[in-house]
């Protein structure tokens, strides 16, 4: 098991990374929060969590050990792959996820692009004696995230980690324009809070 990678990040893509390990490229999937933290040319450390399939074995990449671990915890309930999975932790922050388990929120579960009421009452049933078992005693791996800078540097960021999503490009530049405001209210905001944002208003819309 290829529990976590660290190296010098050599390509950037809105929903993977190459991460350069002592000359080696390795290609993680990463989630949009994840990616929108990472710079090319520069140090990474992503926990990480190895998909075995018949055909083919897929590492994907997160931000924090807690975030690999609900993302492993997620596809052992049934009917949740690998991207289900991501797209849930893309929407709900590792806290938010724990919670809506755990309290049976299933309006925050369905929040995710591809859930159900009846997915979500599944993931509730089969995870809620789990949940509480991953402890957030992770040390953040990745930093806090970039600051947005000019609007259009974290649009295109945004635009294009919806559109890896699965979003159409028109539905990621609406949903950027209904966050833009978060970005002006707040200068230090980072791309990672703007991207869940954006997210949040496609599940709603």
């Amino acid at each position: 098991m290829i529990a976590q990678l660290s190296g010098t990040v050599i390509q950037l893509a809105a929903t993977s990374a190459v991460i350069d390990v002592n000359g080696v490229g390795i290609k993680t999937l990463c989630g949009p929060n994840t990616t929108a933290d990472l710079r090319a040319g520069q140090p990474a450390t992503l926990a990480t969590s190895l998909v075995v399939r018949e055909d083919s074995l897929t590492l994907y990449g997160f931000g924090t050990g807690e975030e690999r671990d609900f993302f492993e915890l997620l596809m052992s309930a049934s009917g949740v792959g690998p991207k289900l999975a991501q797209a849930a932790l893309a929407v709900l922050a590792p806290d938010e996820l724990r919670k809506a388990i755990a309290t049976e929120d299933l309006v925050a579960l369905t929040r995710v692009p591809g859930v159900g009421r009846k997915g979500a009452q599944r993931i509730v049933i089969e995870l809620k004696d789990k949940v509480n078992a991953i402890v957030a005693d992770h040390p953040t791996d990745a930093a806090a995230g970039p600051e947005p800078g000019n609007d259009e540097e974290w649009r295109d960021q945004v635009s294009q980690g919806l559109q890896g999503l699965g979003w159409s490009a028109k539905d990621a530049d609406a949903a950027c324009t209904r966050v833009e405001h978060l970005a002006a209210d707040d200068p230090t905001i980072s791309i990672a809070e703007l991207m869940r944002a954006a997210l949040r208003t496609l599940a709603k819309a």
